[in-house]
């Protein structure tokens, strides 16, 4: 079947998958995510969960080895913006969601996080029904940054431009192995009055965090990136919707609303 892959005992493949066949340990997030709903709401800043090590270490190496240079043929969308004063609100960050020229394990990974299993596990955990996984997966994939880049504190997109439904859930994988604190890139989560930051967490290999969107909900990677030229902040994300929603207390916005921390 599609996207499922069942590794054969004894094959070089089987130190990537858990032993049901996948490479997410769902026997691990569904009961993760009923111990740990309540604590997900009541989060600072914003509804939010860190799960370290999500997938085994030798998938990891998997994906980066797929994870597509600058010489392969995959689309890639430059994310370069820069605001009404002139400064950038995102620099050498692109995305990808050209699922054909993504490597079998990258491929699987991403399916596995739109697959009904992981669909029942967000769900539980963030108590928000019906979630739609995106097919287009827009603005999602594959996500690079590289050396001096970065992207300013910010609250998503509301709604999606295509389909008009409204998102609820962040997903992002991060792929970055052996990155010490001085690389930098980390995801900051800041406070509704943009007074602090509440959180910051390094983007290493395996780490997953998990947060709602809102119009408040505000995070990003504002300090550039520090790390060597032969290095680069990589992750998959991916985005879940409702068709409607009634957690907001403001409108939501069909743009990316740009913030500066309050002095």
């Amino acid at each position: 079947m599609f996207g499922i892959k069942q590794p054969n005992a004894g094959t070089k493949n089987e130190d990537c998958y858990f032993s049901n066949g996948w490479l997410l340990n769902f026997e691990y997030l569904m009961p993760l995510a009923s111990n740990r709903r309540e604590v997900y709401e009541q989060q600072p800043p914003f509804p939010h969960l860190i799960i370290s090590e999500l997938i085994k270490p030798a998938a990891i190496d998997k994906i980066l080895a797929e994870f597509p240079s600058a010489s392969d043929q995959i689309k890639w969308h430059e994310r370069e913006a820069t605001l009404d004063n002139g400064s950038y609100a995102s620099l050498k960050k692109k995305d990808s969601a050209d699922f054909l020229q993504m490597g079998p394990i990258t491929r699987q990974l991403i399916w596995e996080l739109n697959s009904r299993p992981f669909i029942q596990f967000l769900q539980r955990l963030t108590g928000i029904p019906r979630l739609i996984s995106d097919p287009l997966t827009y603005g999602g994939g594959l996500h690079e940054t590289h050396t001096n880049g970065l992207l300013k504190v910010h609250a998503d997109f509301q709604k999606h431009p295509l389909y008009g439904l409204d998102r609820r859930i962040n997903v992002i994988v991060y792929l970055n192995k052996d990155w010490p604190e001085e690389f930098g890139g980390h995801l900051e989560l800041w406070n509704e009055e943009m007074t602090e930051c509440v959180e910051r967490v390094l983007p290493t290999a395996g780490v997953c965090v998990i947060f709602n969107t809102n119009p408040t909900s505000f995070h990003g990677h504002p300090q550039p990136l520090t790390c060597p030229v032969d290095r680069s902040r990589k992750s998959i994300a991916l985005y879940y919707y409702s068709n409607g929603r009634d957690d907001s207390k403001k409108s939501p916005q069909s743009y990316t609303d740009w913030k500066d921390p309050v002095i």
